[in-house]
């Protein structure tokens, strides 16, 4: 019998550096797949996981959708009585490169948050590229904090005053923006924190400059390659003077911004091509006198937040960080 061929090998620079788990799984569930940015484009290919290896849902007080003007959100409540004053709530933006994932993407990773932060999350299905190009993602994801700012008291039974935002990948991307917006609305939003999981930050970035080393270490690496990345970024910004824009590129966002920014929890991936971003993010922030905690995960590629089912123990482990930083930061911390 033929043996299936290979398309996505582990090549030798990572295979000495990539955790044996992840290893095992890609060999057995990935190696033989065609990457996403070599096949012909077709929207259905949403309809199958970005990401293999999550965890089921968790059990959660109320899981609602609710329409805005141009997107969804999907509204997850935790079981049993709000605080007094409202639930705290966590907006959340799933990955994806802007192109891929839908409102059921993340679910997994919402309910943890539900759960083990006692926060409403209110996760966005936020218009995907290429049909909506930026700056759509970053228009809905503006819409989603007004909405819950303005309504989310009466609506959700939230504390406006308690708002956490975060986001993995592509997503991280759009929450890191949004505290700068919410820092220029007149009047200001006051957030009181910000998860960013393996988040772009810097859509000028490649493996032919020296800004980030992680590009040229992690060029050979699996899941989030050099090329896939700017299909992603192509997708989304067809229009390269685009990319020097802050809401498309945080880490250019002014300087009175960063002073006005929530404290922030950013984890990022040892073997990632984003690594060095998310690194420099931190340092911005830290340097703007923000407390940050920047968590890298030792051996691990991009996706492993979505592999904490019984894929990854490192996925698991920054799902239960992730959790332990919300309800920190949220006050909700038993």
């Amino acid at each position: 019998m033929d043996q299936p061929k290979i398309y996505q090998p582990i090549h030798p620079d990572i295979a000495g550096r990539l955790l044996d788990e992840y290893a095992a799984f890609h060999n057995a569930h990935i190696a033989h797949t065609v990457p996403v940015h070599e096949l012909p484009w077709d929207p259905a290919i949403r309809n199958t996981p970005a990401v293999l290896g999550g965890s089921e849902p968790l059990k959660v007080g109320t899981v609602k959708d609710h329409r805005l003007s141009r997107c969804s959100v999907r509204v997850f409540t935790p079981e049993g009585e709000p605080p007094e004053e409202g639930w705290p709530v966590f907006i959340f933006f799933h990955g994806g490169g802007w192109t891929l994932g839908t409102i059921d993407a993340e679910n997994s990773f919402s309910t943890n948050m539900c759960n083990r932060a006692r926060c409403v999350v209110v996760s966005v299905d936020y218009r995907l590229a290429p049909e909506n190009p930026y700056p759509a993602a970053v228009e809905d994801a503006v819409e989603s904090l007004m909405w819950v700012y303005n309504h989310g008291k009466s609506e959700l039974g939230i504390n406006p005053s308690r708002i956490a935002v975060g986001g993995s990948s592509s997503g991280g991307n759009l929450a890191a923006i949004l505290t700068h917006k919410a820092a220029l609305f007149n009047p200001p939003i006051p957030l009181v924190f910000q998860l960013l999981v393996v988040p772009v930050m810097d859509n000028t970035a490649s493996v032919t400059d020296d800004c980030y080393p992680s590009w040229k270490e992690n060029a050979n690496t699996v899941s989030l390659l050099p090329a896939k990345m700017l299909w992603f970024r192509n997708n989304y910004t067809p229009n390269k003077e685009d990319w020097t824009k802050w809401d498309n590129s945080p880490i250019f966002a002014p300087e009175e911004t960063f002073k006005k920014a929530p404290p922030a929890w950013i984890a990022v991936a040892e073997l990632d091509i984003l690594r060095d971003e998310g690194i420099a993010y931190g340092e911005k922030l830290r340097k703007a006198g923000v407390p940050v905690e920047v968590k890298v995960y030792k051996g691990a590629p991009h996706p492993i937040m979505a592999m904490d089912g019984d894929v990854l123990e490192i996925g698991k482990q920054l799902v239960s960080d992730a959790g332990a930083a919300l309800a920190k930061a949220l006050g909700t911390s038993s």
